[in-house]
């Protein structure tokens, strides 16, 4: 069986983490969309599998939630009568927790914006971290139980609330509402109020939107499996964590997180497989 070179697997996973879509990429690289698959999903896979294991016991101090909305095969509105409700047609939600300070992507989850979410996704991101955190997220009720069952009294929680004003325009043209206030209610604990925030997530959130084709609103890029929107996933913040370098932090999130000491390499990235073959044999 024929076997992609290392230069040719390094092509396609560069264009995957700069937004390219699967098909062009096929174009640009001249292999077959089978090929781009299936690199996609073995090292999606393998991206899983690492960060599931060595993101852990993060010094984290400052941790920020949100979800991020996208959707699979078709919208909602246009999803066949006998897949309707089924996981996998329709709307998705990521769900994202970010350390403030070193911008590591601690934890992801992705499901319906519901309680039924909402809790796997905040014991996953309270078994990653070593010790007591000041929380921000959203308003969406979802994360009160979740975030009690996942914490109890051991964090410092608070809620930013946008309140978000009618927009005359927007039949006319596509354009974000407009936040005409934010309310801070206090959960648990005492967070200081001057780090209640959601900026650095909604920051990681528009760079999801940039480096994923699937994620690219008004346009026909949309995950067509939920299985290959996983695996994006996986690759996607493997690549934000461990290989791509942020000026303000001198290095990767995963170096001022304590858990790297230098930038990954594409090639490293792809070095996951041979040690998932390893594991697997």
């Amino acid at each position: 069986m024929n076997k992609l070179s290392t230069a040719k697997r390094v092509q396609i996973v560069k264009a995957m983490v700069e937004g390219n879509s699967l098909r062009s990429i096929t174009r640009m690289v001249g292999v077959s969309i089978n090929t781009v698959t299936k690199l996609l999903v073995d090292l999606g896979t393998a991206c899983e599998a690492f960060h599931d294991e060595n993101v852990r016991n993060v010094p984290a101090k400052r941790v920020q939630a949100d979800e991020i909305w996208s959707f699979c095969y078709a919208r909602n509105a246009n999803v066949p009568e006998e897949y309707k409700g089924v996981f996998g047609y329709g709307d998705l939600w990521t769900w994202v927790g970010q350390c403030a300070d070193s911008k590591m992507v601690l934890s992801w989850h992705v499901g319906r914006r519901n309680a039924e979410t909402a809790y796997p996704f905040m014991h996953d991101l309270a078994s990653r971290l070593t010790s007591r955190v000041q929380l921000t997220t959203d308003g969406l009720h979802a994360y009160l139980e979740a975030t009690d069952s996942a914490f109890g009294t051991d964090i410092d929680y608070a809620r930013l609330i946008k309140v978000y004003g009618s927009d005359p325009n927007a039949e006319k043209r596509y354009t974000p509402p407009v936040c005409v206030e934010t309310k801070v209610e206090v959960v648990t604990g005492e967070p200081a109020i001057e780090h209640i925030s959601t900026s650095y997530i909604e920051r990681q959130n528009l760079q999801m939107r940039m480096s994923m084709r699937r994620f690219t609103r008004l346009t026909n890029g949309h995950s067509k499996k939920v299985e290959n929107h996983l695996h994006a996933l996986a690759l996607h913040y493997m690549h934000y964590n461990f290989a791509r370098t942020q000026k303000a932090l001198c290095g990767t999130p995963a170096m001022a997180a304590g858990l790297a000491s230098r930038p990954w390499s594409v090639e490293e990235i792809i070095g996951l497989l041979d040690v998932a073959d390893k594991k697997a044999a």
